[in-house]
């Protein structure tokens, strides 16, 4: 089993605001034990630690914020067939590279690491004791799903270059002249691009970090009717205009710069979005 994208985590303030903005928005589905859609997320308590959904490939966690943390896309996961073969493979090739078991009650990840940028990804296997839930399960996918994510880092070569050493990540045909590595593992795709705080003269700097999620969808026109629907019912879980004033105008310009969204927004928390058909 070659290395698969299997989650996406942000940090929130509001884990169920932002549940039903996703189920409204891309058909996003918590699932039940029997491991079919339901109607309502998981670790749904009185005062839940994390809403989870899936796009039936991609699990998409919304943790909750504590004092320091932003409330930004986070980090990822990845599934590998043998973790502690890959955690070997990066102690060989990157030993300054620290490597962290996580809690038992994580479903979805049993090693936390990183990249030599310092982006944070959880590791986790197929056959995992602590996989349950929409994480041990197969047979069902969203019409709308998850199709890639993107990086900004100081160095894209270096940082493509590990992706491909750890994890034997397909690189995705491109122009001679895009800057940008694509890394899928043939259904999601990491775009690993330049950061470069020139980019920002006209707005807020951002560090580099996770930029944006993006989604494949059979329709933008469906999409944007169900976000209108979304924010007739419920304004304070609807999407967030881009591009609003001067220094949203930038930031539109560089979101625009990936070369797969064709329609972009932001979710309730102002997490970048692009989709595309």
């Amino acid at each position: 089993m070659k290395a698969q994208f299997k989650h996406l985590a942000t940090m929130t303030e509001n884990g169920q605001r932002m549940a039903k903005f996703y189920e409204a928005a891309f058909g996003m589905k918590g699932l039940k034990p029997d491991s079919t859609p339901a109607d309502t997320t998981v670790n749904v308590k009185s005062k839940p630690r994390a809403y989870t959904l899936s796009d039936g490939y991609v699990g998409f966690n919304f943790n909750s914020r504590k004092p320091g943390r932003p409330a930004a896309l986070d980090h990822f996961g990845i599934e590998v067939e043998d973790t502690e073969a890959t955690c070997n493979r990066i102690r060989d090739k990157y030993p300054k590279i620290k490597i962290l078991k996580r809690p038992s009650n994580r479903p979805f990840a049993a090693i936390g690491t990183h990249d030599p940028a310092g982006n944070i990804f959880d590791l986790s296997q197929r056959n995992m004791e602590n996989r349950r839930g929409l994480y041990a399960a197969d047979g069902w996918s969203a019409q709308r799903y998850i199709d890639h994510f993107v990086l900004r880092v100081l160095d894209p070569p270096a940082i493509a270059r590990f992706y491909q050493d750890i994890f034997e990540l397909e690189d995705e045909e491109k122009a001679s002249e895009d800057p940008n590595f694509y890394l899928t593992d043939g259904r999601v795709t990491m775009v690993i691009s330049a950061w470069d705080i020139t980019n920002f003269k006209d707005t807020g700097i951002e560090r580099p970090s996770m930029d944006h999620v993006g989604f494949k969808v059979e329709s933008i026109d469906a999409v944007k009717k169900d976000l209108a629907k979304l924010e007739d019912s419920d304004p304070s879980s609807a999407a967030k205009p881009v591009g609003v004033g001067p220094e949203g105008e930038a930031r539109l310009a560089l979101l625009a710069t990936c070369r797969y969204g064709k329609f972009h927004l932001s979710d309730p928390d102002c997490v970048f979005i692009d989709i595309h058909e």
